[in-house]
């Protein structure tokens, strides 16, 4: 039998709020502590600007309705709660519509270091405040946009996966794992999202000998595979979210020229739910 689907009618869920036991609030208390003084010397000034411009209360689980009040007059973006994974075509055409897939559960108080899934603080406190920049929303939508191009392709089921493996590569290596020159040109600073809401990584990123530093390369980044159970040994430099923008539409170019149909094999595996969302669409 083939996996069930949601569909957008069923996708998003309510943030049922009093039921965040002190504990949960305790874990985002912690969570967002340590990491004020980490995104104070090694996040991008938008990000900065975006926490500040969030409120986002350092004590207790946000209430989305409360982000998006400040959000959505920015860029349009809003947060919006689902219950878990959310299949790939649906997650990048939220994108496109400026919706974000939030997680509503939160990690325990004995995880804050490492969890293998996105929580709440991974996606409100590390996605959210990037997506209060114009440039970089702008580049969400045009990706999203991409995935409706995959959709619309008259692909094989074997190219259509080398496609989706593609995209995710690029997601993972930009709006989760993605570096920025400063506006000087000089200093690297963080913009991915899966570094900014991780305590140790965050610091590692930046200044470990261990990690290998390149400016972005479309075609080796989307050839590269990645492992999400340890820091990442390599990762992409932009030059700003100009850069990734055009990036983004490169990106689409290449899908539409077939460029993107037999990409190298490896990590990401594509289930078989993300291959039946484009096929759905």
């Amino acid at each position: 039998m083939g996996a069930l689907l949601t569909t957008p009618d069923t996708l998003f869920i309510q943030q049922l709020y009093d039921q965040y036991s002190d504990e949960n609030h305790q874990a985002w208390r912690r969570l967002y502590e340590r990491m004020l003084p980490k995104w104070e010397r090694y996040a991008n000034p938008h990000f900065l600007k975006g926490i500040r411009a969030l409120s986002l209360d350092p004590q207790r689980v946000p209430r989305l309705e409360d982000v998006n009040r400040f959000l959505q007059p920015l860029t349009g973006f809003r947060a919006k709660a689902v219950s878990g994974y959310v299949p790939a075509f649906q997650f990048f055409d939220c994108l496109r519509q400026r919706a974000f897939p939030t997680t509503i559960t939160i990690r325990r108080s004995d995880q804050l270091d490492y969890l293998p899934e996105p929580d709440i603080f991974h996606d409100i406190a590390g996605h959210v405040p990037m997506h209060t920049d114009p440039h970089f929303a702008e580049t969400l939508v045009r990706f999203g946009e991409c995935a409706r191009t995959a959709a619309q392709l008259n692909a094989t089921a074997e190219e259509l996966t080398s496609i989706v493996r593609a995209m995710a590569r690029f997601f993972w290596f930009t709006i989760e794992f993605g570096l920025m020159r400063d506006t000087k040109g000089t200093d690297l600073k963080v913009y991915g999202s899966g570094l900014l809401s991780s305590f140790g990584e965050i610091e590692h990123a930046i200044d470990s000998p261990k990690v290998q530093r390149y400016p972005i390369q479309l075609e080796w980044l989307v050839n590269q595979s990645f492992e999400i159970d340890h820091y990442q040994p390599l990762l992409f430099i932009v030059d700003s979210f100009e850069h990734l923008y055009d990036l983004v539409g490169e990106l689409e170019r290449w899908m539409k020229q077939g460029r993107l149909s037999h990409v190298a094999s490896g990590e990401p595996l594509v289930r078989e739910e993300d291959i039946l969302s484009f096929r759905a669409n």
